[in-house]
Order: C-alpha cells, then structure tokens, then sequence
C-alpha cells in the first residue's frame, strides 16, 4: 500500500481532539503520516443562545470544511451527530467507524438516577430530542439549557447549577469519565440521537484517493445503522430545531429501527415508529429508514387531527 501524507481538520475541544487523535494513531499504523489542524468553529464560540436559535449543528462543520475545500486538510473528523442530514455539494461522508455506546448518561453529583430527583429539580440539556424525551419521563423537572464543551457543562454541574445534567455516553467513556456516569439510560427509556456514539470522516468528493485509504477504518454494522437513522431524519427535516430520535441495531443481516418525535411546542406526546428488514448495503438501510420516517410522520399527522 503506497504511503501518504495526511492532514486531519478537528475542532479543538478536548473531546474532539480525541476523536482526531484516534483517527491519527490508526492511519499512522497502516503507515501514513498525519498532521492535525486544529480549529475553532462557531459552535464552539456561540455559548450564550441553543443551536436551534443560531443556526443548527452545520455550526460545528463549517470552518473545518473550508479547510477540507481550500486544501489546508485532507480530512475532518466528527461526531456524526454533529454532521447535518444534507452535506454541502462537493463534500461526502466517506467513512464511519465502530460506534461507541450510542447512549444517554445520567450525570449527578447528588441523585443516582432520574427517578431519585424530588419534584422541580433542574436538569441541564440543551439538546431539544432530550428535552422531549425527559419531559415524557419527568414532567415535574425544570429542564434548563446547558452549552459548552463536555468540561465546560461537567464543571457547571459541579458548581451546582443543576441538580443532574444528561451527557453522551459516549464523550465521557472516550476521554476517561465513565466514573461520572451515575446511570445510562437505555434505549427503551430515551432514545438515542441519529448517528450518536459514532464517528464519521469528511472529505472532499473529488478526494477518491482518501476516501480509499478511509475504507480501512468503516465499520460495516455501524455504517449501516447510522444510514437508516440520518434517513430518517433526513425525511422528517432533522435539525436541532426538531426533536428527533433515530436509532438502529443490526442482528444478522436485519436491521431494526426505532424513531421518536417530539413536539417543540410540548404540546402533543411523544409518537413513535419502528421497523425491521433484511439489509444488504447503505442503500437498502436508508430505505429502511426513509419508510419509517414516513411511518412517524404518518403518526404525527394523526395525534394533530386528533387534537383538532
């Protein structure tokens, strides 16, 4: 395999840099060198208002895909819960590797799981899909925003502006916080993001040569998850402005998919579709995915006539 000489576009939060770092060590066993290029985003500067206000999560690509267009990286690495449904023309998702626990953590300094909490106490997200999903669990919370890098909201949460904080499972085991984790909360009780726990890899389209030495490090199984739940966001409009959750499981050749929709408004409850098939490629897992989005948007459309 001929050598080449990489340059990784990351985000310069500590868990990010992670991500970049895992990505560096396993191209630079299959004999690459790689560079990193670290860079703020506007995500990253943006504290004060939720992302659904500013702009979405195309917040946290956009420098790092100037990078990518003006040639100063080769590729960008990200947390594909990150990544917007619809890539800007001229880019491609060339890679997904193994994904990470996909799940919800529980983090408290006082209280060992969500049921523990007395009436009232506050809970600090930002993210729109937990906010539904923690309001159909625990209505009685106050449920506040938290923004910031994965330290930034832990140390929040230990100055004590919030009685719990929910977190990926994710971030925390990759940068060596499992022991914050109180409790995970399975899929059963809060459904997870699409693509959350996984990590993809950007490039350009006309990057062929990259994306080559990228399929190295795909993982299959997830690869096809993750293209069933961004169909299904993709379908239903997915942003941060929407609560939405999306999440797949292979056994086999079949994959099974769950979805969830919340009301922004909190005014209908929670509606739910799910679906299984026997699934060959990305293509006939995004099929999947698309059928049960329309499937959700068919339950939506139901609860708001039977509220008319």
């Amino acid at each position: 395999m001929v050598a080449h000489t990489f340059t990784i576009a990351t985000r310069e939060s500590r868990l990010a840099l992670w991500q970049a770092e895992h990505v560096k060590a396993l191209l630079e066993q299959m004999g690459h060198q790689v560079t990193l290029l670290g860079m703020t985003t506007r995500g990253d500067q943006i504290l004060d208002r939720s992302l659904s206000k500013v702009g979405g999560k195309g917040l946290f690509v956009k420098e790092l895909e100037v990078a990518l267009e003006e040639g100063h990286a080769d590729l960008a690495v990200h947390s594909l819960k990150d990544v917007p449904m619809e890539l800007p023309e001229g880019f491609s998702l060339a890679c997904v590797m193994e994904r990470e626990d996909p799940r919800d953590a529980w983090v408290s300094s006082r209280y060992a799981k969500l049921e523990d909490l007395p009436q009232g106490a506050v809970v600090g997200t930002s993210s729109l899909r937990r906010m539904a999903l923690l309001r159909a669990l625990r209505p009685d919370l106050k449920i506040e925003p938290l923004r910031g890098n994965l330290d930034t909201r832990l140390k929040k949460l230990d100055d004590g502006q919030y009685d719990g904080i929910v977190l990926a499972a994710a971030g925390l085991k990759r940068l060596g916080l499992e022991s914050r984790i109180c409790a995970v909360f399975e899929p059963e009780q809060m459904l997870p993001a699409a693509g959350q726990g996984a990590l993809g890899i950007e490039v350009r389209a006309d990057r062929a040569d990259v994306a080559q030495v990228l399929q190295a490090l795909l993982h299959l199984p997830s690869w096809l998850a993750v293209s069933a739940e961004r169909a299904v966001s993709r379908v239903m409009g997915g942003s941060c402005s929407m609560p939405l959750a999306a999440y797949a499981t292979l056994q086999g050749d079949e994959l099974s998919i769950r979805a969830a929709w919340g009301d922004p408004e909190g005014v209908l409850p929670l509606v739910h579709a799910q679906a299984k098939a026997t699934v060959k490629d990305a293509a006939s897992a995004t099929r999947l995915g698309e059928q049960v989005a329309r499937e959700l948007q068919a339950n939506v459309q139901r609860q708001v006539e039977a509220r008319a």
